[in-house]
C-alpha cells in the first residue's frame, strides 16, 4: 500500500465517524462534512490504486525485457 491509499482509508473512516455523530445528534452540516470526507477518502485510495497498477505495470514490463533475448550481434 502506497501512502494515498493509507490516507485515503483513514479518511473515509473519519468521515463515516463524522457522519455517525451528526446522524445521533440530529446535525445535518457534521453528517455532510462525513459524507464528503468519505467521498475524498475514496478519491485518494483511488489514486493511490492507480499509481500502484502504474508501478506494477512498469515493473512487469521491465522484467519481460529482462527475459528478452539478447539482439543478435
Amino acid at each position: 500500500m502506497n501512502e494515498d491509499q493509507v490516507k485515503g482509508v483513514g479518511e473515509k473512516a473519519k468521515g463515516k465517524i463524522n457522519e455517525g455523530v451528526g446522524k445521533v445528534t440530529n446535525d445535518p452540516a457534521q453528517e455532510a462534512k462525513g459524507d464528503a470526507q468519505q467521498i475524498a477518502g475514496e478519491t485518494r485510495k483511488q489514486v493511490g490504486d492507480l499509481k500502484e497498477d502504474v508501478k506494477d505495470a512498469a515493473d512487469n514490463a521491465a522484467d519481460r525485457d529482462d527475459d528478452a533475448p539478447a539482439p543478435a550481434p
